[in-house]
């Protein structure tokens, strides 16, 4: 989809007009980026003014998929300026298992050190889970004790997205057999399977018949609905340093939607169009709606809830959904290699109770940058804009910033940062994103101080003109 112009792009024209007219060497004409992807990003750089290049090195922001980080990050040598958008070990949050593993021990070390607020809030981040086939009798005796009150269980393998591979179930067997038979060979792609024309000694993965890694989670049966439908959120999360941990929150996000009314018939657990909200999912559903693409403004939906539900519970449910993308970007931060170098954009994925709690499904570290309807692509254009505001490339900001565009500071210095203590909100997520606005205040405020610095330069300073002007005068 091409960019269009508009609200999206004010920003970057903002900026250029009010603070760039007042340098004498534009800073965005010397940025230089390399990127793997043709989407929403590539036009966004583009807009900026920022200049492409092919180079492998000679670049100052690398928007690079995972493999490239994973293959070549470490062997090469990069300068100080240079950013790409991944932390090294960005899977210790990313990958279903080790999340898990990641905030179970920290809360057992919150629990230790006494710190029992900081506990409560580890254990209320996601569902009841269980890392398989390592913790498979664990998760057995815990079935067998839900089991009287008719507990549905999903299966998740811990290295795929867009829903594939994932399965609901209500009985033992069904685990049992993908024990034998794991369900991941039999979902694959057609002509996904690896080559057999393989040399004497070469280790086949398929052959050995070991069961891919799996997270199980008590599933969520009580999902708040809206019109009958199942819903969970995208939001956007920004990290710019894990030490000392820094994080910006979007304002904006949406709900994703099924196209079938919610059921928990035993009938119904194999279907995928009722349970999985994911748009590679739904877009197969004959009700597709291609206009709005199954989604919703979290705005919104924010109104929406306010008129039907409780308002302070509202207000709760989105506070409660900030810490819990807080409680778990800190129990990574001790096990994320921090690199100046590195920041990442993440999607979050999160489902609301009928009691209004919110749960932690999954964090996403190459959310969609792609866009299937025109808000879409605003959103997300507008999105992304933001981020490279925030990194700060010309040199615009001083650091103190709360707000950049559409992203609020959450966590920095070590103490969440939020709205005034006498305001009527404790968080600005889903509130209204006046972007376009506060970037103009922003380009303005720049501007001045711009002016300022140009004019002391210009200027010699009070002592040079009473010191020339004492030279001139006459003896008496």
């Amino acid at each position: 989809m091409a960019p269009r112009r508009g609200h999206a792009e004010a920003m970057s024209e903002q900026l250029r007009k009010l603070v760039g007219s007042k340098r004498d060497h534009p800073p965005w004409k010397e940025i230089k980026f390399r990127c793997s992807f043709h989407n929403t990003i590539y036009d966004v750089l583009k807009s900026r003014g920022f200049r492409e290049t092919e180079n492998e090195l000679d670049w100052d922001l690398f928007w690079c998929d995972k493999e490239w980080i994973h293959e070549a990050f470490d062997h090469i040598h990069l300068q100080a300026h240079q950013r790409v958008n991944h932390f090294r070990n960005h899977y210790e949050l990313t990958r279903k298992d080790l999340l898990v593993k990641n905030i179970r021990r920290a809360h057992r070390q919150a629990l230790k050190d006494g710190l029992m607020e900081e506990a409560q809030g580890f254990a209320a981040c996601s569902p009841t889970t269980f890392v398989l086939p390592l913790e498979y009798s664990m998760f057995v005796e815990e079935f067998k004790k839900q089991q009287a009150n008719g507990t549905i269980w999903i299966m998740k393998p811990v290295g795929k997205s867009q829903g594939r591979g994932i399965f609901l179930f209500d009985r033992l067997s069904q685990v049992s057999s993908w024990r034998q038979d794991p369900k991941w060979m039999r979902l694959q792609k057609e002509g996904e399977q690896k080559p057999r024309n393989k040399k004497d000694g070469d280790e086949d993965e398929e052959e050995k018949k070991e069961a891919e890694p799996y997270v199980v989670q008590r599933y969520l049966s009580d999902p708040l609905l809206i019109g009958g439908k199942k819903f969970d959120l995208r939001l956007y999360v920004l990290v710019t340093s894990y030490s000392p941990l820094t994080v910006y929150l979007y304002r904006s996000g949406f709900a994703r939607f099924s196209h079938a009314r919610f059921s928990m018939d035993l009938a119904d657990l194999s279907d995928a169009m009722i349970h999985l909200t994911n748009v590679a999912v739904q877009k197969h559903n004959e009700n597709y709606d291609e206009k709005r693409g199954g989604k919703w403004d979290l705005r919104a939906l924010k109104l929406h809830l306010m008129m039907t539900e409780n308002v302070g519970k509202v207000n709760q449910l989105f506070n409660d959904m900030q810490d819990v993308i807080r409680f778990s970007l800190l129990s990574v931060q001790k096990v994320m290699i921090q690199d100046k170098h590195c920041f990442e954009l993440y999607g979050y994925d999160i489902m609301i109770s009928k009691d209004l709690k919110p749960w932690l499904i999954e964090v996403n570290a190459s959310p969609s940058l792609s866009a299937n309807t025109v808000s879409d692509y605003e959103m997300k254009f507008a999105l992304l804009d933001d981020v490279l505001t925030v990194l700060d490339f010309e040199k615009y900001l001083d650091g103190t910033e709360e707000q950049i565009g559409g992203f609020d500071v959450l966590y920095r210095n070590g103490a969440r940062v939020g709205p005034a203590p006498t305001a009527a909100y404790s968080t600005h997520l889903g509130c209204r994103n006046n972007r376009a606005e506060q970037l103009r205040r922003l380009a303005l405020q720049l501007s001045r101080e711009e002016g300022r610095k140009r004019t002391a330069i210009l200027q010699p300073p009070p002592s040079a003109v009473s010191g020339k002007r004492r030279g001139r005068e006459k003896p008496s």
